[in-house]
This record gives structure tokens, C-alpha cells and sequence, in this order.
């Protein structure tokens, strides 16, 4: 009986979901896409269904937004099997913009930060007789 052509080899797989083999092989572990095992002599290769394609591109798009591996794992599982509980999902995602929109207030402050101790930097490299106030450079982000 001749194989399923259908099913990628790792290389092919990569390829078309512009990642690399390494990528896949870390989702294949963590359970992220559908493999199969297949022998051929002495050889035990592993095949990935067609849909691991689409399943890359929406790790990748997850992850550009912020979610973890392990976050993506159960949501993906449960949309390819036709399980997804939307308001979960509602849920979770609200969850995660609150999540980033604190890390963009604590960037903003850092950034603020930043810029005041260039500014301190720049008046010293051009004043040597300027003081610096040591209380300045010991500011500290607020704690969450």
C-alpha cells in the first residue's frame, strides 16, 4: 500500500510555513501539531498533516500577541477539535490585554526614565562643574 502523499515531511513543512525544523520539532513535543510516525527501513520518520501549516501560522500570530506555547496549546487543541468555548476564550483574551497594557505602562515609565537619565548623561558630558542628584539616578519602577 503506497503512503499518504498528503502528509508533509519535516523539511517540506518547514518550508511552507517559513519556519524552521527546530520550530517544528518544538511544537511536535509540546503537542502543537498533528504528526504521525511512519517506518521505512531502517529509518522512523515523522509526518506532519497539511493542516500543521495553517496550525504554524496560528501559533505564530498568538504568539506575536503575547500568548505562551502553553497558553496556545489548549485553545488550538480545542478549535481543531471543534471543542472552543468562546466565552473562555473571551475571557482569556481580555485577561491578556490587561496583561500587555501593564507592561506598556511600565515600558512608558522606563522610557521616561530613560530619557531623564540621558538628558542628566548629556548636561554632565557638557558641564563638567554640573551635580548630579544621586536621587535621579536611584528611581525605581513602581511595584504591580
Amino acid at each position: 500500500m503506497a503512503p499518504d502523499t498528503s502528509f508533509l515531511l519535516i523539511g517540506k513543512l518547514a518550508t511552507k510555513a517559513n519556519t524552521t525544523k527546530d520550530t517544528i520539532r518544538h511544537y511536535d513535543q509540546l503537542g502543537l501539531l498533528k504528526s504521525r510516525k511512519r517506518q521505512a527501513g531502517s529509518r522512523l520518520y515523522t509526518e506532519f498533516h497539511p493542516e500543521c501549516v495553517e496550525r504554524i501560522e496560528l501559533i505564530k500570530s498568538a504568539q506575536a500577541i503575547g500568548f505562551t506555547l502553553t497558553e496556545i496549546k489548549e485553545s488550538l487543541n480545542d478549535y481543531y477539535d471543534g471543542q472552543l468555548d468562546i466565552d473562555l476564550q473571551l475571557n482569556i483574551t481580555q485577561q491578556k490585554l490587561i496583561q500587555i497594557r501593564k507592561q506598556q505602562t511600565t515600558i512608558s515609565l522606563m522610557i521616561e526614565m530613560l530619557t531623564e537619565r540621558i538628558d542628566i548623561l548629556e548636561h554632565m558630558k557638557a558641564d563638567s562643574d554640573y551635580k548630579l542628584d544621586i536621587d535621579v539616578c536611584k528611581k525605581t519602577l513602581p511595584l504591580s
